[in-house]
């Protein structure tokens, strides 16, 4: 049996960096390969506004970030640059795209940027295409927010004909070309795997996973009746169920506001996910230590303590 993947979370971790010091979470990723991780991620946001801690912030900044729950000087750096660094650096991991507020772009120019980090990566990238929650993000870039589910589906829709035709074209309502030259397609016939995640497995959710996605990255834990529903949904469209990778996570429970948390408690919470079906977990390294120089040990501590368990099957 293969082992569990585990994917080392490379955004919003300023409690262990400076927040300008990228060439850091390069080299926390050269470490994460080293001691055996899958990967790395790295989400986005363009912009941050006014109102982006309407939920108030984290007892402790070492939590997640969560929808409206982040100041808005938090610093999120371009994804794609980011991990076409990673990529230069690194030979095996995954170069995951988490969280690509697709709908902030033009379909023609997001698909080049991923078909292009695709190429560099040789393969190795992974796209979580999303629509976000923060609507002054998308009144600074002009776009309209209550279009960005039918933005986003388009962008679905435009990348599957521009990764696969020469000449492409596409007609929705939003986006269209025709008679475009697309060059160079990316590493993989059909382009990049895509993952698909939100708060709730709502209906559009459901059909994206369906017919584009290769793994499903939900927010929080998912109830087994909506596990259950994408499994039936995957069968009934003539798709293996099992190919679907589902993708956890662990995170840290604090003490206090200033503490990291506890790792083997966070690690715990592996086990019954395993049962329910999840095979890779995500890690941000900043919940479980505030010294940069110990990120490679904690790589290696996780991928100890986690080598005993296997994905069922």
């Amino acid at each position: 049996m293969s082992p569990l993947r585990l994917v080392l979370v490379l955004s919003e971790n300023w409690t262990l960096t400076p927040r300008r010091d990228l060439p850091a979470l390069l080299r926390f990723a050269v470490e994460a390969e080293d001691a055996g991780f899958d990967g790395v991620m790295v989400s986005e946001h363009v912009v941050l506004c006014r109102g982006a801690d309407a939920q108030g912030l984290p007892a402790n900044p070492r939590e997640y970030a969560l929808p409206g729950n982040q100041d808005p000087a938090t610093p999120w750096p371009s994804s794609l640059m980011l991990l076409a660094a990673v990529a230069a650096a690194t030979t095996r991991l995954r170069l995951i795209a988490g969280a690509v507020i697709a709908p902030l772009r033009h379909p023609l120019l997001l698909a080049k940027e991923l078909a292009t980090l695709d190429l560099i990566a040789e393969g190795r990238l992974v796209v979580q295409p999303t629509v976000s929650w923060h609507r002054p993000e998308y009144e600074a870039l002009g776009v309209p927010f209550g279009a960005r589910g039918d933005l986003l589906d388009e962008h679905l829709a435009a990348w599957e004909v521009l990764w696969r035709d020469t000449p492409a074209a596409f007609a929705g309502r939003h986006y269209r070309f025709a008679d475009v030259w697309f060059e160079p397609k990316p590493y993989r016939p059909g382009g990049p795997a895509l993952w698909f995640g939100g708060e709730t497995l709502h209906r559009r959710l459901l059909h994206r996973i369906v017919a584009y996605g290769q793994g499903f990255n939900p927010l929080g834990r998912p109830a087994p009746a909506d596990l259950r529903r994408l499994r039936t949904a995957l069968a009934a469209a003539g798709r293996d169920p099992g190919e679907l990778e589902l993708v956890g996570g662990v995170r840290g429970t604090f003490p206090d506001p200033t503490g990291v948390a506890d790792l083997g408690r966070a690690l715990d919470s592996i086990t019954p996910q395993v049962a329910q079906g999840f095979t890779t977990f995500c890690v941000k390294p900043s919940q479980f230590t505030d010294d940069p120089a110990r990120v490679g040990a904690l790589c290696r501590e996780i991928v100890r303590r986690s080598s005993h368990l296997h994905p069922p099957g």
